[in-house]
C-alpha cells in the first residue's frame, strides 16, 4: 500500500510565513494589517462598471485563450505609448492573474535540473515556481547600502554562466522597493544573449515608481528574437488585486506553445473581467498618477518616521508599495512579526517570507490612508519603548 503522498517537489515547497503571520491575527478587529500587498481602497467605479456591464449582457463564455482581440490592442498601445517603442499585439497574451504569468513563463522554458537565477528577498512565487518544474534556483541578494536597496552587478554576472538557462528580474521589487538602474540594462541582456539565458522580468510594479511614471523596462531593447519574456499584471498599478488578470509580453515565435499551456492551465480569462482591465488600459492613466502620488507620500511618511525610531534600519525604497526594514538584534522575524501581533496589535511580514536573503527584517505595505499608517508607527513606536 502506498501512502497518499505529493511528489517530493511539492512537499518541499515554502510555506507562506506572510499567511501563517495574517492567519494568527485575521479575524481580531483591533489589528491593523500592513502585512499584504494591496492598498485598502476598491478598484475605481469605472472599471468595476465596465465589468459589471458586461457581466450583465451576458459576457459569460469562453474567449480565446490568449485573450480579446480588444485587450490585446489597448496593451499594445499602452505599452508601446508607456516604453517609447512599438510593442505588437502579436507578442501579447492576457492571462489569469499575473502569478498566473510567472507559471507558464516557467513552464515553457523550464525543464527538470535548469539553473535558474533570481535576485532576492523576492516574493516567496518567484522562487518556489521553478522548484515546482524541478528547476534549481540560486539567488543573488539585493543588500542595503548606504540608504538604499542595490544589486551587486559583479554577483549577478558572475552568476550568469553558459549553464543558466533563466534569470527572473522583479524590478521595483517586492519587498525592498530595489529598482534596477536604467545603465544596468544593457550588460545584463547583453550576458542572455551571450550565453542563451531566458530573461523573465516581473514588471507588476513598474507603474509604482517615485520619481517617473515607470520603471527602467527591458522591453524597448528587445527584438522578436531576444529570450525576454515580461510578466504583468493589473493588480497593482490599477488597484485590481482580486480581480486575478495580467499579462505577458513574448517573442512572437512562443506565442502558438503559450496559447497551447493556457489551454492546459486556466483555458482562457472571464470575458467581463477583462472588459474591466480594457477600461482600466484606456482610461485609468489619471488613477494610475493618483496612486503614485499617494504611495510617493505614503512612503515618505513610513519609511521618514521609521527612521527615526531607535534601533530600525529602514533603506529607502525607489518603487513599490513597501518598506523593509528591520530592528536592531532581531534574528527571527516571524517570531517577531508574531509577537507584533500579541503586544501591539501591528500586523506585518516577516522577512523570512521572502527567502534567508529576508530574515531579520519585516514588510510594512505602506499602501493604506495616512491615519492608518500613522497609527500603525505609533503602535510600532510604543512596542519598541517597551521592548
Amino acid at each position: 500500500m502506498f501512502a497518499p503522498t505529493p511528489r517530493r517537489e511539492v512537499q518541499d515547497l515554502r510555506v507562506s510565513k506572510i499567511r501563517e503571520v495574517a492567519n494568527a491575527g485575521m479575524g481580531r478587529d483591533d489589528i491593523l494589517a500592513f502585512w499584504f500587498g494591496e492598498g485598502d481602497q476598491p478598484t475605481p467605479e469605472f472599471i468595476r462598471r465596465a465589468a459589471s456591464d458586461a457581466l450583465l449582457s451576458g459576457r459569460t463564455y469562453y474567449t480565446h485563450n490568449l485573450g480579446r482581440p480588444e485587450l490585446r490592442q489597448s496593451l499594445s498601445r499602452y505599452l508601446s505609448g508607456l516604453h517609447g517603442a512599438p510593442i505588437a499585439e502579436d507578442r501579447i497574451a492576457v492571462t489569469s492573474a499575473g502569478v498566473s504569468a510567472l507559471m507558464l513563463a516557467a513552464q515553457i522554458v523550464l525543464s527538470p535540473g535548469d539553473r535558474t537565477v533570481v535576485a532576492g528577498p523576492i516574493w516567496p512565487n518567484v522562487v518556489e515556481i521553478p522548484k515546482i518544474l524541478s528547476s534549481v534556483v540560486e539567488v543573488v541578494p539585493v543588500e542595503a547600502a548606504q540608504g538604499r536597496w542595490r544589486l551587486d552587478m559583479d554577483r549577478l554576472m558572475a552568476a550568469l554562466t553558459p549553464d543558466t538557462r533563466a534569470l527572473v528580474l522583479n524590478s521595483p521589487n517586492n519587498p525592498t522597493g530595489w529598482t534596477l538602474p536604467a545603465e544596468d540594462r544593457g550588460a545584463i541582456l547583453e550576458r542572455c544573449r551571450r550565453y542563451g539565458i531566458w530573461l523573465i522580468c516581473d514588471d507588476v510594479y513598474e507603474r509604482l515608481t517615485f520619481d517617473r511614471p515607470s520603471a527602467p523596462s527591458f522591453l524597448p531593447l528587445v527584438t522578436g528574437e531576444d529570450r525576454v519574456i515580461g510578466v504583468n499584471s493589473f493588480s497593482k498599478a490599477w488597484r485590481m488585486t482580486g480581480w486575478r488578470l495580467g499579462w505577458m509580453v513574448v517573442p512572437p515565435a512562443l506565442m502558438e506553445s503559450l496559447g497551447v499551456l493556457v489551454e492546459y492551465n486556466t483555458s482562457c480569462a472571464p470575458d467581463f473581467v477583462q472588459a474591466g482591465a480594457k477600461a482600466a488600459v484606456d482610461q485609468g492613466e489619471p488613477i494610475v498618477a493618483e496612486l503614485r502620488a499617494e504611495l510617493a507620500a505614503a512612503r515618505n511618511q513610513v519609511v521618514g518616521t521609521l527612521r527615526t525610531l531607535p534601533g530600525v534600519e529602514a533603506p529607502m525604497p525607489d518603487g513599490g508599495l513597501y518598506a523593509f526594514f528591520r530592528v536592531e538584534g532581531c534574528t527571527d522575524s516571524l517570531a517577531l512579526a508574531k509577537e507584533l501581533i500579541t503586544e501591539a496589535g501591528l500586523g506585518l511580514a516577516p522577512g523570512a517570507a521572502f527567502g534567508p536573503e529576508g530574515e531579520g527584517w519585516l514588510r510594512w505595505c505602506f499602501a493604506a490612508r495616512p491615519e492608518k499608517n500613522a497609527a500603525g508607527l505609533e503602535r510600532l513606536a510604543g512596542y519598541l519603548k517597551n521592548r
